[in-house]
């Protein structure tokens, strides 16, 4: 048997390809939207992608399955578990194999066993490998989003992300029993988890990229939690935000991602082009620049968003799926095309190209224009500039960062959520904050770009205040 999981750290998504060397027959499981990584891989291994399956309707990315299918003629194998509302729409369209608990895949000499274990989504499904010309049994589980290393999918999404009220505690209910037939497996089997550390698919998912049922039941906390009405509290307990993107993949996932052929490569532009488009408001000026050479000098309407491990969530959640992209680089090729391989990923197909920002930058003077600044505030001078309600201070981090202990007197609204709360802002000044200042540069920018440029961003965010040792509400250790 070969066995290689692919593992995208912008994602924390890991896919995996497993082939009989004996038949040269391969099956990638979860993949993610570019099919050249698997076919790299099996072109190596002499293998042939016949079989492409996913554990699920992914909410975090859009679906490679059908891009593969289209790239090598390879068969697919897809849920039909969870009832009505959670069938894939093109799986007659596309041929599909529909998979029930119980059923089995055939790989050459490798079997997969299918195990409906619904309650991260209603459909979902693991798959337990054998090697068969070895004799010995099951080898290990593929459990995608199901069971982590150190921690178990989150029953929330549906509610939190795809707007569907009052299914938390049921998913939640579903998950615990399902764990009981993952407990009730032999304890040597590996697993082989869906994502890492960093997945906004669960809290406290562990680095190590695969573990052990035995161990699992051991030092996993979902696992070894016994008893159904506690682990019902504890699940649904400090779950980070979800992503907004992450309605519009489960729908994209499950009418069917459409098939591009070919993954995008941005092309650079004229400034002229970028200029004529700049003041739409379904095009976003993207600009990759690092946050402080943005704040000295920007094009009014575009948005501050460094390349980084958390570009996906971000674009994700502040950009509509729908609208059309330009990016601003000042030159790192490696950026843009990151860029515009996590934006597909997620759904963005509508990628107009990019531009040299110091080319954008001098054609809009040219044209003009003045070029916009985000003002900086130290975190000893936010005291007197709100002094008597003359300003606002906005907390843009997460809630659990903020139930942990806050500044006084400030607002929260979360950076994922700065877009569709703006009517809730008061007219005075905003003084912007996040942990240390990354996403506050991103958030002051969106509020510029959305008319609000009164909007300041605080230097060095939560960490310089504590740092300062100035007042603190909560919890705060």
């Amino acid at each position: 048997m070969f066995f290689r999981e692919l593992y995208d750290q912008s994602l924390a998504q890991a896919s995996y390809v497993i082939g009989c060397q004996a038949t040269g027959e391969a099956i990638v499981i979860d993949p993610l939207r570019d099919p050249a990584p698997y076919l790299d891989v099996a072109r190596a291994e002499g293998l042939r992608i016949t079989h492409v399956t996913e554990t699920h309707i992914h909410a975090d990315f859009v679906s490679g399955a059908r891009e593969l299918r289209a790239a090598t003629g390879a068969r697919l194998y897809l849920s039909a578990e969870g009832g009505s509302d959670w069938q894939y729409a093109f799986a007659a369209q596309d041929e599909a194999v529909l998979l029930h608990d119980g059923d089995q895949i055939m790989v050459g000499n490798i079997q997969l066993d299918v195990l409906h274990t619904p309650g991260h989504t209603p459909e979902h499904l693991s798959f337990i490998v054998t090697d068969r010309p070895r004799g010995a049994g099951p080898m290990g589980i593929l459990t995608g989003d199901f069971v982590f290393v150190g921690d178990v999918g989150r029953p929330d999404l549906l509610e939190r992300a795809a707007g569907l009220s009052d299914t938390m505690e049921a998913g939640a209910r579903t998950l615990f029993r399902s764990l009981g037939r993952f407990r009730a497996l032999p304890d040597h089997l590996q697993v082989w988890p869906g994502h890492g550390a960093g997945s906004a698919c669960g809290k406290a998912l562990g680095a190590v990229p695969s573990s052990t049922i035995g161990y699992e039941k051991r030092s996993n906390w979902g696992v070894a939690e016994a008893d159904e009405a506690s682990f019902v509290v504890a699940v649904l307990e400090g779950q980070p935000e979800p992503p907004r993107y992450f309605a519009a993949m489960k729908r994209i996932n499950r009418d069917g991602p459409p098939v591009l052929g070919q993954m995008p490569v941005a092309q650079r532009l004229g400034a002229a082009d970028v200029l004529a488009g700049a003041s739409m408001s379904s095009r976003w000026m993207v600009d990759l620049r690092p946050a402080r050479q943005f704040a000295d000098s920007f094009i009014a309407g575009s948005l501050s968003l460094p390349y980084s491990k958390s570009f996906s969530t971000w674009a994700g959640s502040i950009i509509p799926v729908t609208d059309e992209i330009v990016l601003m680089s000042d030159g790192d090729d490696d950026a843009v095309r990151l860029a515009v391989r996590d934006l597909s990923r997620i759904g963005f197909d509508r990628m107009l190209g990019w531009v040299d920002a110091s080319e954008a930058l001098h054609a809009w003077r040219e044209a003009g224009h003045v070029l916009q600044t985000i003002p900086q505030l130290s975190v000893t001078d936010v005291a007197p500039t709100r002094a008597d309600g003359a300003a606002t201070v906005v907390d843009v981090r997460g809630r659990t960062e903020w139930d942990a202990g806050h500044i006084g007197g400030a607002m929260h609204v979360p950076l994922g959520d700065l877009r569709q709360r703006l009517h809730e802002l008061p007219p005075t000044p905003l003084l912007v904050h996040c942990q240390s200042g990354a996403r506050s540069a991103v958030a002051t920018s969106l509020l510029h770009r959305l008319g609000r440029t009164d909007a300041v961003d605080i230097r060095g965010g939560f960490a310089a205040w504590r740092a300062a040792g100035l007042p603190l509400s909560g919890p705060v250790d």
